[in-house]
């Protein structure tokens, strides 16, 4: 039986150790390394010129800049989700999971934090409000909130990787000079003696503990943000469930998106199969029902009432300027993948991945649906202002610059992987001989 347990051992690390880049995985990453650069040259436009680049004037004063800040908010909620919840309930087939949600949320909350600057039009406004922020203001709280959120991902990211590292430092002909003497710099000290589990598990335990409330909060404030504005449509005291809940969404459907990829990619059928896609299906269902319900919350309430203040703005999300993208956001993003995902063919791989996908994609057009139609409409009528601001399209900086953060987030995920194992390799030893047994 031991044989059995060390030929399996060696297999699974066979199997998941860090691959170098093919072919296609060079060509992937020389092409989000190009749009980086496009968008660090628009980056350098708007500092040279200042946001005149942009086209965000007196009115729509946040444009997709914060959209996307947002987006990439709701998407590091996954960490939290995948790894701590599932983890403190108990959940077995959450394993294969965690490393790719951990990475995910990393990535988006690295991106989140620059993103934020880049709005701000010169960084050194970020050391001010470092310097000068007042407590009364939620935007501090925003500040506080996602740095703490940052340092407990890294570290929810770090202290499970240990155990593989000591394993990554037995391979030194697959990883490489370089690679190993980063894994010796940052867990050479592991030697994986009990009492080193023991802590490990400890701090983990703790760390997931800290960062539901974290990620909540970062939600809330965020989503604080907004209704502490007094515009029609932000006037609300839903949105922060309604924040939470999105994000959950959009969470999910990123790791369902990366299940996907990987599994493709490093042949990982063996470890992440489609017992997993028919789990994340079902917790698909359960999280587009919940912020469908959200979502007719926050609109039919005021589109009942129909108060003069809000009327153009509901007018301009049902039928009028945003309709196609307000319709595209609740159809695509919410109502098809509950109808597909409820029979049990629509939650196998492949559709999975494309509701994945779906959810995603309606989440962004749902964050630029929140920030720019209310922008637009204010309670007080726009009078002899220039016919540019009653309209807002973002300037092909601002496009290059998302799709840069965007690239770059879907970079960090590309070099992350590549320098680590997708799946933990230690936990699913321990989990085979625990089935062994």
């Amino acid at each position: 039986m031991e044989n059995s347990n060390s030929i399996a051992s060696e297999k699974i690390i066979s199997d998941l150790l860090p691959q170098r880049f093919g072919k296609w995985g060079k060509i992937w990453t020389g092409f989000l390394i190009a749009i980086c650069l496009v968008g660090l040259f628009a980056y350098y436009r708007q500092l040279r010129y200042g946001l005149v680049v942009t086209s965000m004037r007196d009115y729509a004063s946040w444009g997709i800049y914060i959209s996307n800040f947002v987006f990439f908010v709701a998407i590091s909620l996954v960490g939290s989700l995948i790894t701590a919840v599932f983890r403190l309930a108990g959940v077995k087939w959450r394993t294969p999971l965690t490393r790719i949600a951990e990475i995910i949320a990393v990535a988006a909350i690295i991106f989140a934090s620059i993103i934020i600057i880049v709005d701000m039009g010169s960084p050194e406004r970020f050391y001010f409000l470092i310097l000068y922020g007042r407590v009364q203001s939620p935007i501090i709280w925003d500040v506080i909130v996602i740095t703490t959120y940052f340092f407990i991902s890294i570290l929810l990211l770090y202290y499970p990787l240990l155990p593989d590292i000591k394993i990554l430092l037995r391979f030194k002909e697959n990883t490489g000079k370089r690679l190993y003497k980063f894994y010796g710099f940052i867990g050479s000290f592991w030697k994986g003696t009990p009492e080193q589990f023991k802590l490990s598990e400890k701090a983990i335990n703790i760390l997931c503990i800290t960062i539901v409330p974290v990620a909540f909060s970062i939600h809330t404030v965020t989503s604080w943000l907004f209704a502490t504005t007094y515009r029609p449509g932000w006037d609300s005291t839903n949105f922060g469930a309604y924040f939470i809940a999105g994000a959950f969404l959009v969470g999910a459907g990123a790791v369902v998106v990366a299940m996907y990829v990987f599994r493709k990619a490093y042949h990982l059928e063996k470890y992440i199969t489609e017992n997993h896609f028919e789990k994340m299906g079902r917790i698909l269902v359960l999280l587009a029902l919940v912020y469908l319900y959200f979502n007719v919350n926050e609109f039919l309430t005021p589109a009942f009432k129909m108060k003069k203040s809000e009327a153009a703005y509901l007018t301009g999300l049902f039928s009028g300027d945003f309709a196609v993208a307000f319709w595209f956001a609740i159809f695509v993003g919410m109502i098809l993948p509950i109808v597909i995902l409820i029979f049990k063919k629509g939650r196998r791989p492949l559709p999975v991945f494309i509701i994945g996908i779906m959810v995603v994609v309606g989440a962004w057009f749902k964050r630029y649906l929140i920030v720019t139609p209310t922008l637009l409409h204010p309670f007080l009528p726009m009078h002899d202002v220039p016919a540019s601001y009653h309209h807002y399209f973002p300037s092909w900086e601002e496009w290059a610059i998302t799709s840069g953060s965007l690239a770059g987030v879907c970079l960090v995920i590309t070099i992350l992987t590549r320098i680590f194992p997708v799946i933990p390799i230690q936990e699913t030893i321990d989990q085979q001989h625990e089935t062994v047994k």
